[in-house]
């Protein structure tokens, strides 16, 4: 086995890591599609992903899969939903001994799946863990200081990645409750979107306020039910991602919503936030659950065109008063 660390998924999230692994002493394998990017970046040292970042040379760029064999620390980062096929694909290259991180946030809309069931089930006997927090690309390509979490069912190895990624502006903390931190990273997206939506809106300060604390308690009742612990929920991959991206513009998510409650139609801003692709299956889930999800069943409708920006709102606000209580 080699000690290169893979990673499969050359956009700016992907390229972002590449940069982290390498400032962490490894030598990297970036693997994606585009094989004009991969020699770009290999005779340039940039990517178009990440314009103002210079790769060092311990960064190899490549758009054939085969060039990951080999590498026993494989970091897959792409969408949510294609975590399943993207896994498939590598199942020629991932050995057994690989151990592959996930670093999607959502859920796969057809199954219900967190990404690493997903990834689990398309790569069977495979070791999978999870890399989630609060890290825009740009702030991590740029070196600026970000702490993320790590997670892995056996806390062992949950310390092992954190140790290989750590470096001076990279903080990894290792967790060992996988599903908390992959429904953190999902359901935050659900909530920046409403937040942005609030802010295109112009509701005010307050209703800011209002939706991200009660969207938070929205998230920590669907993780219980979902099986996480709901104290992973106050750590860096929920609570502090979702204040992160609830309040930026750096935020595709916030950004979307934004457009939204400006007026705008989802199908105006190209590709979709991936909190537009996990609302639906994340309010399904609340359903089959029986759990109150009142924000995030509110942006679903307006995201379907079921109601308008200010229905919702009313709806809201006219829902039963009731105590105040944690989750």
């Amino acid at each position: 086995m080699s000690d290169a660390i893979g990673i499969y998924g050359a956009g700016a999230w992907g390229s972002a890591l590449a940069l982290t692994a390498a400032r962490a002493g490894a030598e990297v394998i970036l693997c994606g599609r585009n094989a004009e990017e991969a020699e770009s970046l290999n005779a340039t040292r940039r990517s178009p992903h990440l314009q103002d970042a210079v790769f060092p040379p311990a960064v190899t760029a490549h758009a054939d899969p085969a060039a990951l064999a080999g590498v026993d620390l494989l970091l897959l980062a792409v969408p949510a939903q294609a975590c399943r096929s993207a896994a498939a694909a590598l199942s020629g290259v991932a050995g057994p001994e690989t151990v592959i991180v996930s670093c999607a946030k959502g859920i796969e809309q057809a199954t219900g799946a967190r990404p690493s069931a997903a990834i689990a089930a398309a790569l069977p006997g495979r070791r999978v863990a999870v890399l989630s927090g609060p890290g825009f690309a740009d702030d991590v390509a740029r070196g600026l200081p970000t702490a993320v979490t790590i997670a892995a069912e056996d806390a062992t190895l949950a310390d092992a990645i954190a140790r290989r990624l750590a470096g001076p502006t990279f903080r990894p903390y290792a967790a060992t409750d996988v599903a908390g931190v992959e429904l953190g990273g999902a359901l935050k997206n659900v909530l920046a979107i409403a937040a942005g939506i609030v802010a295109g809106r112009a509701l005010g300060a307050s209703a800011q306020a209002a939706v991200i604390t009660r969207g938070f308690v929205e998230m920590r009742r669907l993780a219980a039910a979902f099986g996480a612990e709901a104290e992973t929920l106050m750590g860096l991959s929920g609570f502090g991602d979702l204040m992160l991206t609830c309040s930026s513009v750096q935020s595709r998510n916030y950004s979307f919503g934004l457009g939204i409650g400006r007026g705008e139609p989802p199908a105006s801003f190209g590709r979709l936030a991936e909190g537009a692709a996990t609302v639906g299956i994340a309010v399904q889930k609340a359903a089959e659950f029986s759990v109150e999800v009142p924000i995030m069943t509110a942006v679903a409708e307006v995201l379907a065109g079921h109601l308008s920006v200010d229905d919702a709102v009313d709806r809201l606000m006219a829902r039963p008063l009731k105590r105040e209580n944690v989750i």
